[in-house]
């Protein structure tokens, strides 16, 4: 089999269902994920390096397989079809955030991405998360589109976040504050 098809080479590619542009904002959509997804192979990659990060790289895998998921439930041409991302994904992300934020120190202060290597990339991770939010609302907009999906990247954002500070804290590595930031979390978690 070979892995090009030639089918794209007029600027068309195939959705589950029908043809489109290769500039439809669901391609769009699902093509930051699938950078996003890329960014966090790498942060995967980096957290199996080190014993004191394995858990991170356990979520991280599981996060590479949903965001297969959403990036197919995106793909479709035309509503019905049966979707792969649901509730039960959101609740596990939000568990992880619980369980990760109750295991770093108070957050006060804002803070830069940076302190370990894994922590930057986490971060990356986030800010990738948050453009491809950005595109996933636009083709919601447009089409009729699985919701779970939209949620789900709201709340990986919010994981991605909890993850970086909880890198910096298994490998005992300060995060880097804003050295300008004023206290503006008040000791909250």
């Amino acid at each position: 089999m070979k892995l090009y098809t030639k089918g794209g080479d007029k600027g068309f590619t195939s959705l589950i269902g029908g043809r489109v542009s290769k500039t439809d904002c669901r391609v769009e959509a699902y093509g930051e994920l699938d950078e996003l997804n890329s960014f966090v192979g790498l942060a995967h990659a980096i957290a199996k390096q080190n014993s004191l990060t394995e858990h991170l790289a356990t979520q991280l895998e599981c996060i590479m397989h949903e965001l297969f998921d959403c990036g197919a439930d995106l793909a479709y041409a035309q509503p019905g079809q049966p979707f792969k991302v649901g509730l039960s994904m959101i609740e596990q992300l939000e568990d992880w955030i619980d369980q990760l934020t109750a295991e770093t120190s108070p957050l006060e202060k804002f803070i830069l991405p940076g302190g370990s290597t894994l922590s930057a990339q986490l971060h990356i991770c986030r800010t990738v998360c948050r453009r491809a939010e950005r595109r996933i609302v636009t083709a919601f907009e447009k089409h009729e589109l699985n919701e779970y999906v939209m949620q789900y990247i709201n709340r990986l954002s919010d994981y991605f976040f909890v993850a970086a500070r909880k890198a910096n804290d298994s490998l005992k590595v300060d995060d880097v504050c804003y050295e300008r930031s004023a206290i503006v979390f008040k000791g909250k978690k």
